[in-house]
């Protein structure tokens, strides 16, 4: 059975909208606003690795897919099975990507793949499958910013209440923190 793990960058006050580009008016705070540290990222290295598939929603593979088969840091992403969760999205081009239709369509997919999957951004689909109880772990990557408007991760979009543990956990010299939780069962 998989484990479905969701991996975000999230403000400290809980933003997770745009952290690279986008909409958002503050779009880019990760890379603009917070000093570069690659000790920060090793998390991302280590999800590429162990990653047997990645799940995404439509909004997210609108923006990865036309730039990340072409970036060879993302190599192993390209390679490796991928899977959309849309009502919409017809024909997806990026290599080895196939569409899920619901988060039944999901959980009948952790039972399959034998390893990690996982979740980029796609906060709507990781709200939904919280609420479905389909994630097994959180990846934060917490950087040091109050955006204080925007999509956030947690919010009041449902009353489930969920006890986590902290399995992992680091501060970098950029006031970037990582805290990885598993979803306690």
């Amino acid at each position: 059975m998989g484990q479905l793990i969701i991996t975000e960058f999230t403000t400290l006050d809980g933003v997770v909208d745009s952290p690279g580009g986008g909409p958002h008016p503050h779009a880019g705070w990760t890379f603009q606003q917070v000093e570069f540290d690659e000790a920060a990222y090793e998390i991302k290295d280590r999800e590429q690795q162990e990653a047997a598939a990645m799940l995404m929603g439509r909004v997210s593979y609108e923006e990865f897919a036309p730039v990340w088969p072409s970036m060879e840091d993302f190599a192993e992403y390209n390679a490796m099975p991928k899977y959309v969760v849309s009502s919409t999205l017809e024909n997806p081009a990026w290599h080895n990507t196939s569409v899920l239709r619901s988060l039944e369509e999901v959980a009948r997919l952790k039972e399959t793949v034998d390893g990690t999957i996982l979740v980029h951004g796609s906060a709507t689909l990781a709200k939904g499958l919280a609420a479905a109880d389909l994630v097994d772990r959180y990846h934060l990557l917490i950087f040091p910013v109050l955006l204080g408007a925007g999509r956030r991760l947690f919010d009041d979009t449902t009353d489930t209440l969920r006890k986590l543990d902290l399995v992992e956990h680091e501060a970098y010299g950029n006031g970037v923190v990582k805290a990885v939780y598993d979803v306690a069962r």
